[in-house]
This record gives structure tokens, sequence and C-alpha cells, in this order.
């Protein structure tokens, strides 16, 4: 059931938490994982816009922002 499989993974953002992480590693980012679980290590649920709200507060160039929102759970397969 297409529907389905989509509501769920439109309702999981914090599978992209991975391809933050790896991208973030990739441009030499300090402590990414660190950064990363003061986001996902919290009793609040991940979503759509706390994962845009996070990308904004980034020290990061524009560019990287701009790639960064383009992931989504629907597209993620987990190699970025």
């Amino acid at each position: 059931n297409d529907g389905a499989i989509y509501r769920d993974l439109d309702n999981c953002w914090s599978v992209v938490a991975e391809a933050i992480q790896t991208i973030l590693r990739r441009e030499g980012y300090p402590n990414p994982y660190e950064t990363l679980k003061e986001l996902t290590r919290t009793n609040q649920t991940i979503t759509e816009t706390s994962i845009k709200d996070f990308i904004e507060k980034l020290n990061i160039n524009e560019s990287v922002k701009k790639e960064l929102r383009t992931i989504t759970p629907r597209i993620y397969t987990g190699v970025y």
C-alpha cells in the first residue's frame, strides 16, 4: 500500500539525521554526531520543521544548507 508507506515515511524525519551527519563530516564540521544528538536524543518528535530549523542554525556554507534541505525521508536510502 503506497499510501501507508508514504505516510510512514512522512512521519519519520529522524531517518534523515544520518544523512545530515554524513554531510557534516564531509564538510569537516566539528563533532557532527554530538551536534545531531542534541536534536535526536530528546523526548520531542523529530519533524520536518525541527530538521529545517536545525539546518538553519548550523554554521555552514549556504550551499551545504541548500543540499541538506533537499533530503527527505522519501528520498533518503541510507547512502549519501
